[in-house]
């Protein structure tokens, strides 16, 4: 049985890659991680190494062809596979082979029955799932999180386990199907590129296995007594190779070596029913709701591509609009005051009078910028569980936020300043309003002298207002001093928006939701794309004491210390 050479990933947004040359040639024998050829792509040119050990029987991809990732470029075998082509010694075209076999007629029979059920205890033993390639600059991961137990069966293409590294948080999935047998590296453990992080088996193979080994103590006689029809048939004719082989065809051999075929799923071999799918295709077919398994592939060996995907999607596209009405249609949900009108309540007509003359009596402007806030939400994921424990408040985004604005704020106070006439007043402490969204509207209670105020104790002040007044329970003082607002839009997933200044402020700062998305990020001078954790920060203020270049300067402070991310001496725990 022979292993498939794929063309594996290497980098997040490299789709193919081009053969430059063959170091390794048809009938070779190779290690495993020795080089088997080069290939180049439009970031990276590389030595692709073989999986395993053997003897190179095919190659599927020449010099200067490129292929997609997931494509079959060679298969592997254990030197076996030409002496099964001459399990009819009469057949002479197979010239070196046969030569070899005819040596030692008598014993070749058992010789080839023993590579069978020697495959069967390999799949039970498993076959290694390793720490792939996650970027060019990326040497090492951390497993955050097991997404499988042992004894789990897993899909090819499922999840496997959970992945940290210093650019890129994602899952790891399973390069082929079976039983999670071993898993090799726990939780919170780093590991190289490459490592082994499990081994996946068939788990049938093993109890399956002393089958065959029964077979050879009775090889000579039995062997003929499972086909006895089939005995005459090879006697009337002798000389066609097909007769032998159809024999051992019924024999329990073929079927134990069959079952390690899906559990060897890291590329497809001459054996699999269903042809590799790249996980670019897969996830293609899912967004197009194509079935796979209905999809015929024109690729190498049948396998499927992209157009394969794209062509079956325009068939069932005809029948969408009768499908589609099938369903029920789904009711909206209608609210209470619908067609009705109520009277303002004090709280809104106070925030409308308000917002009014702000806007009447400042000129407001707003300064956006975006934060690639991916260290800092590994930082916060590595803590919050401690900080939980410790202090009982969940630690959220917003005391990050806090911390750095008051930092910025004392190092641009003119943000934090307030117009008195003809004077520009600047207070000697930040006290931070806080905008809680309650059901009779907008309050804005203040987290007084936040300055040197650590993660903790705005985690818990922040908790404590926010709960007391959505209780109805602030003291009057308690919304009254504030000097800067913080606004979480973000909670409701907004990407940011454009808050207004209330006097006598100057500033009001917008946090925005925090999102993963593809961004460019810059590794040993090159470009590279990442999954990133993004948020927008909208800063409001008072075009009459701040200008553009202020606001900029207040949010590339925020900006520097949220990316930084060093805030180990701030969480007060």
């Amino acid at each position: 049985m022979s292993t498939s050479v794929v063309l594996p990933a290497l980098g997040e947004s490299v789709t193919e890659g081009t053969v430059t040359r063959w170091l390794k040639q048809v009938g070779d024998t190779v290690e495993t991680d020795e080089g088997l050829l080069e290939i180049s792509t439009d970031k990276v040119d590389t030595e692709i190494p073989s999986p395993v050990s053997g003897v190179i029987e095919e190659i599927l991809v020449q010099e200067d062809e490129t292929v997609e990732v997931g494509a079959v470029l060679a298969k592997i075998g254990d030197g076996s596979g030409a002496p099964a082509g001459d399990a009819a010694p009469e057949s002479v075209p197979d010239e070196a082979a046969a030569p070899a076999a005819e040596a030692e007629p008598a014993e070749q029979a058992p010789a080839e029955t023993a590579p069978e059920p020697a495959a069967a205890p390999a799949a039970s033993g498993g076959k290694d799932v390793v720490l792939p390639e996650l970027g060019e600059s990326v040497t090492e991961g951390t497993v955050t999180r097991w997404l499988k137990q042992v004894g789990d069966d897993v899909a090819v293409d499922e999840p496997l386990l959970e992945i940290s590294t210093d650019k890129v948080d994602t899952e790891i999935p399973s390069p082929f199907a079976g039983t999670l047998q071993e898993i090799l590296v726990q939780e919170d453990e780093t590991v190289e590129v490459g490592a082994a992080l499990a081994r996946i088996g068939d788990g049938a193979p093993a109890e399956a296995a002393p089958q065959p080994e029964s077979a050879p103590a009775a090889e000579a006689a039995p062997a003929a007594e499972d086909a006895p029809a089939q005995e005459p048939e090879p006697e009337k004719a002798p000389a066609p190779a097909q007769e032998p082989e159809k024999a051992p065809a019924p024999a329990p051999e073929p079927a134990s070596v069959q079952e390690p075929a899906p559990a060897a799923g890291v590329a497809s071999s001459a054996d699999d029913a269903t042809p590799y799918v790249t996980p670019l295709v897969r996830r293609l077919a899912q967004q197009q709701g194509v079935d796979l398994t209905q999809v015929t592939g024109t690729g190498v060996g049948g396998r499927i591509r992209k157009e394969d995907v794209l062509k079956a999607a325009e068939a069932p596209a005809a029948s969408a609009p009768e499908t589609a009405a099938a369903p029920a249609r789904r009711e909206p949900v209608v609210s209470e005051l619908r067609g009705t009108t109520q009277p303002m309540s004090r709280l809104r007509k106070v925030i409308a009078e308000r917002a009014v003359a702000s806007m009447q009596a400042t000129a407001q402007l707003t300064t956006v910028v975006e934060v690639d806030v991916t260290r800092l939400s590994a930082f916060r994921d590595a803590v919050k569980a401690d900080f939980h424990s410790k202090t009982g408040d969940k630690l959220s985004f917003l005391p990050f936020f806090a911390v750095a604005a008051v930092e910025a704020l004392q190092q641009f106070p003119i943000i934090n300043a307030t117009v008195d006439g003809n004077d520009i007043v600047y207070p000697a402490m930040e006290n931070i309003s806080i905008a809680v969204d309650t059901e009779r509207g907008l309050l804005t209670p203040v987290v007084k002298d936040a300055g040197g105020k650590n993660l903790a104790q705005f985690a818990r002040e922040i908790a404590d207002l926010a709960a007391r007044t959505r209780d109805n329970k602030l003291k009057p003082d308690e919304l009254a001093g504030g000097t800067f607002t913080l606004t979480n839009t973000g909670s409701r997933g907004a990407l940011f928006d454009t808050p207004i200044v209330f006097l006598p402020q100057s500033a009001i700062l917008g946090l925005g939701a925090v999102v993963k998305k593809p961004g460019v990020v810059t590794v040993d001078g090159k470009d590279a794309i990442s999954v990133r954790s993004y948020v927008y920060l909208a800063l409001s203020y008072d075009h009459r004491i701040i200008d553009g270049a202020d606001a900029a300067r207040f949010l590339g402070a925020v900006k520097a210390r949220l990316e930084a991310a060093e805030f180990e001496a701030d969480l007060g725990i």
